[in-house]
């Protein structure tokens, strides 16, 4: 039985701009405007401010009194680290040590967290999250229609939301949060992002985003599709789910195990990561610069000397700001090693490949 593809609260206002839109995740969203284009809405981000439309995120709020315990017991970092207002990124993993979703954890207080998870997981994770919950003293509730969401990001963010929405962001550091009083309802200002610049993203109701849309546009902030919310995360080296992450995918192989807390208590799938973390995975996400003018795309072959296939290429574009073909691949450990001479397969020609480090761009992050 078919589904309906789903639309965002700001789904009249893009096709109002004459966006390019296309089904992802399950909602029908915005690639690219008509007056930017890729180039041009990467470029607004890197070097002045673009706001994108992310209400197709999941929220998920967990309450009671061993909420703590639990978002600890479903979640690879560590909750105790932060006090109310704090956020870590992290991982739900499942038995096998594969990720079920990568995601947020708001700390709002010490036993209610505010989980942000991928629009496409939506249904399955809360789904994992309720079959975790088992005895815990947990209440579970599913946010996502309730919440509309913007990401305002670029070096000029904390400036546009102070003139242009009298938000102030200049107390929050990386990675915290706050919640207030704007036209009437409580809103979340967190001060995050998947770009690799300094950004804020709003949580607010479907109705009050699209006023907040509005004004950010018609002041001349450049919507920004997921086109160029793509390029900019790949640059900095952020993971997408479905590409660098998946249920078969262990973070020690993702090259994300620093945020597996192993000194604390159990989590589910620890055993997996710590016995991968202590003898090695037999594949790593690593960084591709392709000598060539050719550009590798998602599921393209990785050879080595001898054309013998050796992993595949998760995500690869020419960079926008860097003016190089570029890739991150998931290779057999043993062609890990920064400087590694490798191959992609590009159709049906084979071009040479050096192994660099996958965060290809220095993100400038408010520390």
């Amino acid at each position: 039985m078919e589904t309906s593809v789903k639309k965002t609260c700001l789904n009249e206002r893009h096709r109002a701009l004459d966006a390019t839109m296309v089904e992802f995740g399950g909602f029908d969203m915005p690639i690219e405007y008509k007056d930017g284009g890729i180039v041009a809405e990467h470029n607004a981000v890197r070097k002045a401010v673009g706001v994108f439309d992310v209400s197709h995120m999941g929220e998920v709020l967990v309450t009671g009194d061993e909420a703590l315990y639990f978002v600890n017991h479903i979640f690879t970092n560590d909750v105790r680290t932060i006090q109310d207002g704090g956020i870590l990124y992290g991982m739900m993993l499942n038995e096998r040590g594969g990720v079920v979703d990568d995601l947020l954890v708001y700390r709002c207080e010490e036993n209610k967290y505010f989980l942000v998870i991928n629009a496409a997981n939506i249904d399955k994770d809360i789904a994992w999250i309720r079959k975790c919950a088992g005895e815990f003293n947990v209440k579970i509730e599913n946010l996502s229609d309730k919440y509309g969401e913007l990401a305002i990001q670029g070096p000029d963010a904390e400036a546009t939301i102070k003139k242009v929405l009298d938000i102030d962001g200049s107390a929050l550091g990386f990675y915290t949060f706050k919640m207030f009083e704007y036209e009437g309802e409580t809103i979340i200002l967190s001060r995050t992002g998947y770009t690799g610049e300094d950004g804020f993203e709003i949580y607010s109701s479907p109705e009050l985003t699209v006023k907040l849309w509005d004004k950010l546009i018609s002041a001349g902030v450049q919507p920004c599709g997921l086109g160029c919310r793509d390029t900019l995360r790949f640059e900095a080296g952020l993971p997408l789910y479905g590409d660098e992450l998946g249920d078969d995918i262990t973070p020690v192989e993702a090259a994300l195990s620093m945020f597996c807390k192993l000194d604390k208590e159990n989590f589910v799938g620890k055993d997996i990561v710590a016995d991968q973390k202590a003898n090695g995975a037999p594949r790593k996400l690593v960084g591709l610069e392709i000598n060539a003018p050719a550009i590798a795309r998602h599921g393209y072959e990785v050879l080595d000397a001898d054309n013998n296939v050796i992993g595949h290429i998760t995500t690869g574009y020419r960079s926008i700001t860097l003016d190089k073909n570029i890739a991150m691949a998931l290779v057999d450990s043993r062609y890990s090693k920064l400087g590694t001479e490798v191959q992609v397969r590009v159709r049906k020609k084979v071009f040479p490949a050096v192994v660099v480090k996958k965060r290809f761009y220095t993100p400038n992050y408010k520390k």
